[in-house]
């Protein structure tokens, strides 16, 4: 586990950024099969992950200037 707040932030948003990148490789394969309910989801899916990944940056970049 990172040792301090900042750099668990950091590892927090890599994942959540690899997540994003799985999401993002399974709506072709929903688009494809006509399944555009599914796919929706996922892409909403993705912008959410899109979106945390950001905000838990800017938190580490804060972070480190509080300190």
């Amino acid at each position: 586990m990172p040792s301090t707040p900042v750099a668990h932030l950091s590892v927090m948003a890599d994942h959540v950024d690899r997540y994003q990148h799985e999401v993002g490789d399974l709506v072709p394969g929903y688009q494809a099969s006509q399944h555009d309910d599914v796919a929706g989801a996922l892409v909403e899916a993705e912008r959410a992950l899109r979106t945390a990944s950001r905000l838990l940056r800017r938190a580490a970049k804060l972070a480190a200037a509080a300190h």
